[in-house]
């Protein structure tokens, strides 16, 4: 397959066609956040199943479990969580406390790799393709990433990210026009979501994910989900 023909799809035909070549083996990673709302109506209106899954980490905010309660009740869908090895968790913050991903970066990814990529292997294990809401624009890290490739981290998978060549102006066009339910936080300056000791508020002319990890360098701030290529 020539994936290098989908950089000239619409975000609408690539998940079309991710769902009618996987159909409920494609599943669109979902934190809620604007960028997977997007992905999650344009899903819909295919009119065809898909399959929305998140990673619940134990330490979201309250208004993320009120969109994502909103998200499945407004689509009609079921949302598959995971969560993270509760034996793993439990060490964690035994021997190093609640906030020890704040003491070095070697600490952060562990507390990510436990909460986030260890469970995001076993929801990838279900499924043959998952879409994401990974834009270009949004870091350095994520400048150079395809609409559709092999998942070389997770393989034989294919990987999908329909929204990669979008600008924040166009998620946000698409989501008044045609009134997307999003997460409260949004309109208190947080552009970005993860767990709520990571992420806070940002300043104005702030990068996007100025708020995720603030303490590290901007080069740094992925959890292991999606790696810069």
């Amino acid at each position: 397959m020539n994936w290098q023909e989908f950089e000239k799809k619409s975000a609408s035909e690539i998940i079309n066609e991710a769902l009618a070549r996987f159909g409920e083996r494609a599943g669109i990673a979902s934190s809620f956040g604007l960028e997977d709302m997007v992905l999650i109506d344009l899903a819909h209106r295919t009119g065809k199943p898909f399959t929305v899954f998140t990673l619940d980490t134990g330490r979201l905010h309250e208004e993320t479990y009120e969109i994502m309660e909103k998200t499945r009740t407004r689509y009609d869908i079921p949302i598959r969580a995971y969560f993270p090895n509760a034996t793993a968790v439990e060490t964690l913050e035994r021997e190093k406390g609640l906030f020890s991903f704040r003491e070095s970066l070697e600490n952060r990814k562990e507390c990510c790799r436990i909460r986030k990529v260890e469970p995001l292997g076993r929801a990838l294990k279900e499924l043959d393709a998952w879409i994401t809401g990974v834009r270009r624009e949004q870091s350095v890290t994520r400048s150079d990433i395809q609409k559709a490739h092999e998942d070389a981290d997770h393989p034989p998978l294919i990987k999908f990210n329909p929204l990669a060549d979008w600008t924040e102006a166009q998620v946000n066009q698409y989501i008044r026009e045609n009134k997307v339910p999003v997460n409260a936080l949004h309109a208190r300056n947080y552009p970005s979501i993860g767990c709520a000791p990571c992420t806070r508020p940002i300043e104005p002319g702030e990068d996007i994910r100025a708020g995720r990890w603030w303490w590290e360098n901007p080069e740094h701030k992925e959890c292991g989900l999606h790696r810069p290529r």
